[in-house]
């Protein structure tokens, strides 16, 4: 029952903060603050429990499960189960989840009861994606996430929130659906349900799908998945979202929602279609690295401080994508870094940028300039951020990244020679920011209040976080190697075939 608390009490909390919006604004923060802390303590919990050396899972490759039957005319069940990888996603959302509130605790003052709603239902959703093993529980809670966040743009956003809204809408609803087509065809096409339909994970597990369907329904699963990462040519979506969200949603959006995708590919398309993954896997690292190089060049055109943000987020989604299929155990290591190490990164930033946004009333940088001297406390933070963003050693952001190359090199040399070329344009365009914002001559002589103790430690909690994955981040890698060795197993021989047929061709 600990993995359904997990996902029912930010949707319960999310109830209550709605029902208290009327009457005291004040409490709603505190509700979302308090549901979420709790559901952070059993998580932690679990984390101390199977990863500090107490539990055993035994045999079974889950730490946790738990399922009951829900239609089982057609095999659905609510089927939860927490993993390393899981896990360490699930405490991923919980942290950004806290950091979101604290982030929009001035910023939000109209409809604050319905906000806080909206926003713990997102933080369930994304919990339920993480833990659900009936893929049609998986898409369940695939589009829970959808709405809520649908009206957290489109009511709390900025000056193009409706376009924005309905942009992300339309590619998300689009994509889920494809996902939907797709997970049908593989209940009623694979080969175990000979005892009836059924949309059990592990069922798919024991015998993947092969032969010319699992190719189509393996791009049904690519093209849903790589929408929300998202990855190149499915990106459009993401720089208005970005734009025009309030700071909480482009936390939870960078953050969490973008490594659904991520997660979505490492848990059903590697293991669940082998064959067709080790014909594809050129395929999609060379998307990966055109979205490297195409996003990086866009985040250096632009005026707009958080479009800036919003391009690097595709073109640091764009190394998860290439080491994704290039499948060796070092790429998919650092998959799960730079997953975690993003969401930091990433989400601080945005943090910064809506902090900032509040003060001055603008995010254009040409408006911009001399604000190191006026709020010095920005400029480190920004600073900072920016350096963990390009790769400085020292930081987790750094080890995700040489990770991946690393591991990618091995199966794709040239391609991973040019992904290189996205860390130097990511120095390029993290040091534009610094310099047009915070350097340079003044644009006016307001006086600006500087970051607050609230966000102060919003920021230092980042910090910390990238600091430590930066200088030790073995305890992170040791939670999700079973996992990944798991579905290494799975999806290995025709991978490695192919990825060594690959690696001599270029």
């Amino acid at each position: 029952m600990t993995l359904v608390l997990l996902v029912f009490i930010p949707l319960a909390g999310g109830l209550i903060a709605g029902w208290m919006g009327g009457k005291d604004s004040t409490a709603c923060r505190w509700i979302s603050l308090g549901a979420l802390g709790l559901d952070a303590l059993l998580a932690l919990g679990l984390a101390f429990h199977y990863l500090g050396g107490s539990g055993n899972p035994g045999d079974s490759r889950w730490f946790i499960e738990w399922s009951q039957p829900w239609i089982p005319q057609f095999g659905i069940s609510f089927h939860f189960a927490m993993d390393g990888l899981s896990l360490v996603m699930v405490l991923l959302t919980l942290f950004l989840g806290l950091i979101g509130v604290g982030a929009s605790w001035t910023e939000i003052q109209e409809r604050v009861g319905f906000f806080h709603f909206n926003f713990l239902w997102i933080l369930s959703g994304v919990l339920g994606v993480f833990l659900a093993m009936d893929l049609f529980l998986f898409f369940f809670f695939w589009e829970v996430m959808l709405v809520p966040m649908y009206l957290l743009i489109r009511i709390w956003g900025h000056e193009n929130r409706r376009y924005a809204a309905v942009k992300f809408f339309l590619f998300t609803q689009a994509s889920g659906l494809l996902m939907l087509i797709s997970i049908v065809a593989l209940a009623l096409l694979h080969p175990g349900n000979g005892q009836g339909v059924t949309f059990d994970y592990n069922v798919f597990l024991q015998n993947p799908l092969h032969g010319p369907a699992a190719k189509w329904i393996m791009l049904g699963f690519f093209v849903a998945f790589a929408t929300k990462l998202p990855a190149f040519p499915f990106h459009p979506w993401l720089a208005d979202a970005h734009t025009e969200a309030p700071t909480a949603g482009s936390i939870i959006l960078a953050g969490i929602l973008l490594k659904t995708g991520a997660y979505g590919m490492l848990r059903f398309i590697l293991p669940l279609f082998p064959t067709a993954v080790h014909e594809f896997s050129t395929t999609a690292m060379i998307l990966g690295v055109i979205g490297i190089l195409y996003a990086a060049i866009l985040a250096f055109a632009q005026d707009d401080m958080k479009r800036l943000v919003a391009y690097t987020s595709v073109s640091h989604m764009g190394f998860v994508l290439l080491g994704i299929f290039a499948g060796t155990d070092f790429a998919l290591k650092g998959v799960v870094i730079q997953m975690i190490c993003h969401g930091l990164s990433a989400g601080a930033q945005f943090m910064l940028v809506g902090a900032l946004y509040e003060r001055i009333h603008t995010r254009d940088m040409r408006k911009m300039g001399g604000l190191w001297d006026a709020i010095p406390g920005f400029g480190v933070a920004t600073m900072f951020f920016a350096m963990a963003s390009l790769g400085l050693p020292g930081l987790g952001n750094f080890v995700a990244e040489f990770m991946i190359l690393v591991g990618s090199f091995q199966v794709a040399p040239k391609l991973t020679i040019l992904a290189t070329l996205g860390l130097i344009a990511a120095t390029l365009y993290s040091l534009r920011l610094i310099r047009r914002a915070f350097h340079g001559p003044r644009q006016d002589e307001k006086a600006y209040p500087d970051l607050t103790l609230r966000e102060r430690a919003l920021n230092g909690a980042f910090a910390l976080g990238l600091i430590w994955l930066g200088v030790y981040p073995q305890p992170a890698i040791n939670a999700v190697t079973p996992t990944l060795k798991s579905i290494q197993s799975s999806a290995a021989t025709p991978m490695a075939e192919h990825n060594a047929i690959s690696g001599e061709s270029q």
